[in-house]
């Protein structure tokens, strides 16, 4: 939402919005010209010549229901992106994971080169401070979100699909097979000149493809028969890098300022990207080393006395597995606290979750950030969680209630060459944000 606000406001409307609280990114909008309310009330939209709203807000909200009585027309926030996504030449990246990362590297390298996109991303973009901006570009580069379907909203120039599982399934009937078909369809509403960019590593993406009806592209790592592939792969401390090949041809190599395998393929679907966008390949590695990543994403909150603090938004049990496998390049003590998002993930994935923590040293899980109006699931409780953790890959799981109760355990003892890693959806970032904050001044008064 702060997104698309932010680049309308620099297309020049006037813009007005209605948060549950003041946040970083309100004050940033409020900097740009916008006019923020703290709380919802129906006066709020009186003058409007356009409502857009979020998939968090309910149709009974007092300005949702104002707005219908004074036949200002109400949009969701995907119907408002598609508005601008598919008057111009849309990059629009899906997949269960890497959507913010591959965007954002998108966006910065087509930023770096020149070509002047406009950007709404879900994570701010660590180099340039912001989630968006309206470029005078031929291409808008945006996440296209899968978990309530609003990505068939979209008729995209360059479709990326960086991978597929079964998540936000009570949005799909608990059907994964009502996902996939989601998908398929919005890989065939490309524009007649557009492309499909996917992952042929990915099995499920991959096994999709014979009813894709344009053109697609693929890579992969472990598929030769992918269009493009890599080779001569280093994973390193907070960086990585690889040949890159198309068709057997080399194109060059590619270096990375940030780790994990994961973000390897993120960063080959960027590069076809751009390369597909008339952006030479030289250029395009001469960008891609300069991105440190997108907000909550493997993000460095600090490095004091060799113990190092990282956040990380990963709330799948895939992500948490390839975040924690990143941090172990540092070679350090990773003591990983994830706080699990939603009753309804918990209960489909309560499994995998439990199998997720087997390359961590510690495990520590908080109870279960649920959004409001959520109803609890008998049994699915994170204490149980814990229980599987230790039965399943982490006998040193331990369930610690509240973010100050993990703040306060992990105040008390951790040590030179520690890397706390916190993951999860919800507001565990802020247990990383104090943490480092307080080595810092620690380190200040020594």
């Amino acid at each position: 939402m702060s997104a698309i606000a932010r680049v309308m406001l620099e297309m020049g409307y006037t813009v007005t919005g209605s948060d549950v609280a003041a946040q970083e990114l309100t004050e940033k909008l409020i900097a740009k010209g916008a006019k923020v309310y703290i709380g919802h009330t129906a006066e709020q939209v009186k003058g409007a010549d356009l409502v857009v709203y979020s998939t968090a807000l309910a149709s009974d909200n007092v300005e949702w229901v104002e707005a219908e009585r004074l036949n200002i027309p109400v949009l969701h926030r995907s119907q408002m992106l598609a508005r601008l996504l598919n008057e111009r030449k849309g990059v629009a990246v899906a997949g269960a994971h890497g959507k913010t990362t591959t965007s954002s590297m998108i966006a910065l390298i087509m930023e770096d080169c020149g070509v002047d996109p406009t950007y709404i991303i879900g994570g701010e973009i660590m180099n340039v401070g912001t989630n968006a901006k309206a470029g005078q570009g031929e291409y808008v580069v945006a996440e296209a979100d899968e978990s309530d379907g609003s990505f068939l909203q979209y008729h995209p120039w360059l479709a990326i699909v960086t991978n597929i599982e079964a998540d936000h399934l009570e949005n799909y009937g608990g059907d994964f097979g009502k996902l996939k078909a989601a998908y398929v369809q919005f890989m065939n509403q490309l524009r007649d000149d557009g492309t499909a960019i996917v992952c042929a590593d990915d099995e499920t993406a991959s096994s999709l493809l014979s009813e894709v009806k344009g053109n697609i592209i693929t890579y992969g790592i472990d598929s030769p028969d992918a269009d493009y592939t890599a080779t001569d792969i280093m994973l390193g401390d907070r960086q990585v890098s690889y040949t890159m090949n198309h068709q057997g041809q080399v194109l060059g190599k590619i270096e990375l300022s940030i780790p994990g395998k994961y973000n390897l393929y993120n960063s080959m679907a960027a590069v076809i990207a751009c390369l597909k966008s008339g952006v030479a390949f030289e250029a395009i590695a001469g960008a891609i080393v300069k991105f440190h990543g997108a907000k909550r994403r493997f993000q460095v909150l600090g490095e004091v006395n060799d113990i190092l603090v990282i956040d990380d938004y990963a709330h799948h049990p895939t992500e948490i597995q390839a975040t924690i496998s990143a941090a172990k390049a540092t070679g350090k003590k990773i003591i990983a606290v994830f706080q699990p998002q939603r009753y309804t993930r918990t209960f489909f994935l309560l499994d995998a979750f439990s199998r997720a923590f087997s390359e961590a040293d510690e495990v520590i899980i908080t109870d279960i950030y649920s959004p409001a109006g959520e109803k609890q699931i008998e049994g699915v409780t994170s204490a149980r969680l814990v229980e599987l953790i230790v039965q399943n890959s982490n006998s040193s799981a331990r369930h610690l209630p509240t973010k100050e109760a993990v703040l306060a355990d992990l105040q008390g003892r951790i040590a030179p060459g520690d890397l706390v890693l916190t993951m999860g959806a919800g507001d565990i970032w802020k247990v990383g944000y104090t943490l480092a904050e307080g080595l810092r001044e620690h380190k200040a008064k020594e």
